[in-house]
């Protein structure tokens, strides 16, 4: 079972939108937050419990002069398809119908849970409270939500998608995209903005951050880093990436060095 404990303490500035290509289930510790995920907006404070689903779109800021501590585990696909398996006895991924879970009563065990796998516990206890935790939580806010065709995005946007995602580290320009479907840039960026509910820059500025986030992870360099992910200088690349993880790239990659040294 892996699955990535991450910690984030006395932020106050402001996420944009984003997305990300795995799950994340978070807490607050302290301070309050206006959170907009899927076009919907919540005030998230502590006890409230974060579901997000892959590709769901959130961005968040402060509402108070109280700093945000928030902690959070990212789970990929495959992990959260196989625990499903265990618990629901289907192969399927759950969909998390609601992303916050005000004031819950498994918030305490989402900390313990946390604590474990950032302090590396071998103990069994940890894979215990995970998988009660993960069974209450796809129980009482995840259901299969029905195949709507119409809520696919249309042929022209997921051309734009797949060459993004295969181009993220090239210069882009709507002139490509506009060539690709056939669509004038303006109609483009409105039906694209629609259906995926991010704009085409936007999903580009994510699909580089997940990128330089592996590259990262790996042991790259941030300058290196920077390059292969399109980013022009290291210095856009160093304010660009703490926009939106809340760290720099040197201090992403080394919490990564000190987990393999240990």
């Amino acid at each position: 079972m892996h699955i990535e404990a991450y910690s984030f303490e006395g932020v106050k500035q402001k996420f944009p939108n984003h997305f990300h290509d795995y799950y994340v289930i978070g807490f607050i510790e302290n301070g309050k937050r206006l959170l907009v995920c899927n076009g919907r907006e919540s005030v998230i404070q502590p006890g409230d419990i974060l579901l997000f689903n892959p590709g769901d779109n959130h961005a968040c800021q402060q509402v108070s002069e109280e700093a945000l501590d928030y902690r959070c585990l990212n789970i990929q696909p495959d992990v959260m398809k196989k625990t499903a398996m265990e618990i629901k006895g289907t192969a399927s991924l759950p969909v998390f119908r609601e992303n916050v879970a005000f004031n819950s009563n498994l918030a305490d065990s989402l900390r313990e849970l946390h604590r474990m796998i950032a302090d590396k516990n071998r103990d069994f206890k940890k894979e215990e409270i995970f998988y009660f935790l993960m069974e209450q939580l796809i129980q009482e806010y995840s259901g299969v939500q029905p195949y709507d065709k119409s809520e696919e995005p249309s042929a022209e946007i997921q051309t734009v998608c797949r060459f993004i995602e295969e181009h993220y580290a090239e210069t882009i320009s709507l002139d490509q995209f506009s060539y690709l479907t056939g669509l004038s840039k303006y109609h483009l960026l409105h039906s694209f903005t629609k259906q995926k509910g991010i704009s085409p820059y936007s999903y580009l500025e994510a699909i580089r951050i997940a990128h330089a986030k592996k590259l990262l992870e790996e042991g790259e360099s941030p300058a290196d880093t920077a390059f292969a992910t399109g980013f022009h200088d290291q210095s856009h690349f160093t304010n660009f990436f703490k926009k939106f993880i809340g760290l720099t790239p040197k201090q992403y990659g080394i919490i990564f060095q000190e987990k393999q040294e240990k």
